[in-house]
């Protein structure tokens, strides 16, 4: 067994290994990196409302974490893109989509902060025409907006994006930053190896 200040060693480690990873320490984007992006979305012909889009987002880039907001509308019944298969509903036609995106994300720290499916129409809408039915609504959590860029070049050729076309009737994504959550990873970990290291040496002591 470990003497105490090795436990406390080890259990500091893990922490500081996963705070590296979760948090982002690259600061804002910076001018070339943003002209770079912007660069590869025309190359693929992205219209030019959401290159201009994309350049506002990463203009604004704080170098912190931040949340997207989504709100999402299935499509009856999906739309006939390659890929699509006879029966499959809107919902199996997305996770064609978020599946490959989010096992991505993953690897960069993003991860679904809430998730859940409408259960009635919007309550509350106004200066906002067609804003009335969701299918859906969610939280991601991402390290940076670099990790998302990056995220958006690397699967963008793969072709998944025409799986949320076909199956989203309408949608809308914005990012929070700054955002808050009582439920931060980081400060979760560090109360479980707390406790963890605080329960070793109370067993420890009473041997």
């Amino acid at each position: 067994m470990l003497n105490p200040s090795r436990r406390w060693m080890v259990l500091g480690a893990l922490y500081v290994a996963f705070f590296s990873w979760y948090t982002s320490f690259g600061g804002p984007l910076t001018p070339e990196e943003i002209d770079t992006f912007v660069s590869t979305l025309q190359e693929r012909d992205a219209p030019p409302e959401t290159v201009a889009r994309f350049r506002r987002f990463m203009e604004s880039d704080t170098g912190d974490d931040f949340v997207m907001l989504n709100a999402i509308q299935l499509n009856d019944v999906p739309k006939p893109v390659p890929g699509v298969e006879a029966g499959d509903t809107s919902e199996d036609v997305l996770r064609k989509y978020t599946g490959p995106f989010m096992g991505r994300a993953l690897r960069s720290a993003a991860h679904p902060v809430l998730f859940g499916t409408a259960a009635a129409p919007a309550v509350d809408v106004w200066g906002i025409e067609g804003a009335d039915d969701w299918s859906a609504g969610g939280v991601i959590r991402y390290r940076s907006r670099r990790d998302l860029m990056e995220q958006a070049v690397a699967v963008g050729p793969s072709g998944i994006h025409d799986f949320k076309i076909a199956a989203m009737a309408k949608t809308i994504a914005f990012p929070l930053d700054p955002w808050f959550q009582l439920g931060d990873p980081r400060l979760l970990l560090a109360l479980i190896l707390g406790i963890i290291g605080l329960m070793h040496q109370k067993v420890r002591s009473s041997k």
